[in-house]
């Protein structure tokens, strides 16, 4: 299939397509003490990090290290005057800043996330951050529209960066730096320690939230589970039964269209792979709880999350983020104090085991990163524009940068229930 008509530009010489892009095509208004207010904090910011901010190819800022060439200053700040990150994001996609190490530089502000702002700016966030929207609340309807936004894009596009098993979460490697042709192995080393938590062997009922493309099922199937997997994603859910069908696992594997509020009956075991994510704030007491009703006696869950610390996610919870504009809406990482404070205050669930793995998050990101920019002219012919590209790139580096400086972390979670006598 191509891209939906969404993600297409008419013109790809013209520029960014208004109607596809109406906040990256024009610089939004903002006031001038705003702008002004945003090019005071941000200068001051650049001018104490490790890198080198170059204005107009003429004035440098910052302490030496990755450049950050801002080629049009007055829509760069204009932007983050209007709408802080977000404006940031969009002053990329339009081309008014780039990096020869956007990694690097992205690298750079991560770990200096928590005082670029100014501790008194700070603490008037609710006056200027921007708000989520109210559409993008992960309620049965509101999931569904939010998951197909990402993943309903294209299964051909995800084939042109993804490895053979398509799996589109981190990998566990044997050593760094790793390498695109080791991805596969290094997939089903990941899968496997999943499995192997949960304790899945022949005859295991295994309940999977979040299908990807199939390949946490078959294995699963493999040892001999009987496994419903469900999603939100029709094209995930129709390239994962092709896939289990190739498999010779049709019998043993039900791929469902549901969401995972809607699922019954009883499972020995219940994996989800980096899911969390796309469940929101508001809805993890119900995630976590619906877990806790579908386990069986002595059942397992292993949960792999992506996190972040909880000091971040306490003062940024409702704030709308580039990520959440345009590639996961409804989305949110929680911090392993979440998770703690949502299993034990509404469930029997606790946590059991925790083993952290952000750095292989980073190599498999880099990975991903340059088999798309390789084949740029694949995702051109998939009929996606340059602004899409340069949003995608900006989002692998981004999170990249996240893992690299530590701000993120992955983690691979055992939950079990603590049984009442």
């Amino acid at each position: 299939m191509t891209a939906p008509t969404s993600a297409l530009s008419a013109d790809h010489t013209s520029g960014p397509d208004p109607e596809r892009w109406p906040d990256v095509a024009t610089p939004p208004r903002a006031s001038g003490a705003r702008t002004a207010v945003a090019e005071r904090v941000v200068r001051r910011a650049l001018g104490r990090l490790p890198l080198r901010a170059r204005l107009a190819g003429a004035e440098d800022i910052g302490l030496g290290g990755p450049l950050m060439d801002v080629r049009d200053p007055d829509a760069f700040f204009r932007r983050i005057g209007a709408s802080g990150l977000i404006g940031f994001g969009e002053s990329y996609m339009a081309g008014e800043w780039d990096a020869p190490d956007l990694v690097g530089v992205l690298t750079v502000l991560a770990d200096n996330a928590a005082d670029l702002v100014p501790r008194s700016l700070q603490r008037l966030r609710g006056l200027w951050a921007l708000r989520r929207p109210a559409a993008q609340l992960n309620t049965p309807e509101g999931s569904r529209d939010n998951i197909s936004h990402h993943y309903d894009l294209s299964n051909e596009l995800f084939a042109l960066f993804l490895d053979e098993t398509l799996s589109y979460s981190s990998a566990v490697f044997r050593g760094f730096p790793a390498e695109y042709d080791l991805l596969p192995a290094a997939q089903h080393r990941k899968i496997d320690r999943l499995l192997d938590t949960a304790g899945v062997t022949e005859g295991t009922r295994l309940l999977e939230i979040g299908t990807g493309w199939g390949e946490l099922a078959v294995r699963a199937a493999a040892r001999g589970a009987r496994v419903l997997t469900v999603t939100l994603s029709a094209e995930q859910r129709d390239l994962a039964r092709a896939r289990i069908r190739a498999a010779g696992f049709e019998d043993r594997v039900e791929v469902r269209l549901s969401d995972y509020r809607q699922v019954t009956g009883a499972f020995d075991a219940i994996v989800s792979v980096e899911m969390i994510e796309a469940v929101g704030a508001e809805f993890w007491p119900v995630y976590f709880r619906t877990l806790d009703r579908l386990l069986a006696p002595g059942g397992r869950v292993a949960l792999q999350a992506i996190t972040m610390p909880d000091d971040r996610l306490r003062v940024s919870r409702s704030t709308y983020t580039w990520i959440q504009k345009y590639i996961f809406p409804g989305g949110l990482l929680p911090s392993t104090e979440a998770i703690e404070r949502i299993t034990n205050g509404h469930t029997g669930l606790r946590t059991a085991q925790r083993v952290g793995f952000g750095a292989h998050y980073a190599e498999t990101l880099r990975l991903w990163r340059e088999r798309f920019t390789e084949r740029a002219a694949e995702v051109d012919a998939l009929g996606f524009d340059a602004v899409f590209r340069r949003m995608w790139t900006f989002y692998l580096a981004y999170s990249e940068a996240g893992f690299r400086s530590g701000y993120l972390d992955v983690q691979q979670l055992l939950l079990t229930r603590e049984e009442t006598a």
